[in-house]
């Protein structure tokens, strides 16, 4: 019998709050190469992108759904290809779901390289993947009901600028 720790796994989707401390530490363990981290975290913010008043139609929530198995296998093929694209040493992101409040932490990607240039990279690679491409639901609770969100233009535009079309128009909220 092995006495080994498993590896960790480079994506979790979860209902719970993640601490970026451990994730960074977790990331960086027995790894001496590594001379850069890189990380992104995404919060519940209390209005809409595109509002064009900011005191109009507040978010008072959020919710996330995804495809279970499904989510996770198309964000790992994502981290294979910024291991291809960029020299870094590992990925991780950690993505939440279920019911969330506003300044709720969504989201975490984190990158290790040996230099900030490459991490940097990759981290904002995987995240404009994420906004586009990943499949997650979003749902935004205003005064005025609750309403699916879809990916917005600007999303697609930034993951253009790495060479990949998105595909997620056609995919229908549940």
């Amino acid at each position: 019998m092995s006495s080994t720790t498993p590896a960790r796994p480079r994506v979790s989707i979860q209902t719970e709050d993640f601490d970026l401390s451990a994730e960074v530490a977790a990331l960086r363990a027995g790894d001496g190469a590594v001379g850069a981290v890189t990380t992104f975290i995404g919060t519940v913010r209390d209005r809409h992108a595109g509002q064009p008043d900011p005191d109009s139609a507040l978010i008072s929530a959020m919710e996330l759904e995804h495809y279970p198995g499904m989510t996770e296998r198309a964000i790992e093929a994502m981290i294979d290809e910024a291991l291809r694209r960029f020299d870094i040493r590992a990925a991780r992101v950690v993505h939440r779901v279920g019911p969330l409040a506003i300044g709720d932490q969504i989201v975490l990607v984190a990158v290790s390289s040996m230099h900030r240039g490459e991490s940097f990279q990759a981290c904002e690679f995987l995240m404009d993947w994420l906004k586009s491409e990943a499949p997650f639901w979003k749902k935004e609770t205003t005064p005025e009901g609750a309403r699916w969100v879809d990916a917005r233009v600007s999303d697609e535009r930034a993951l253009a600028r790495w060479g990949i079309a998105s595909t997620n128009a056609s995919v229908p909220a549940p």
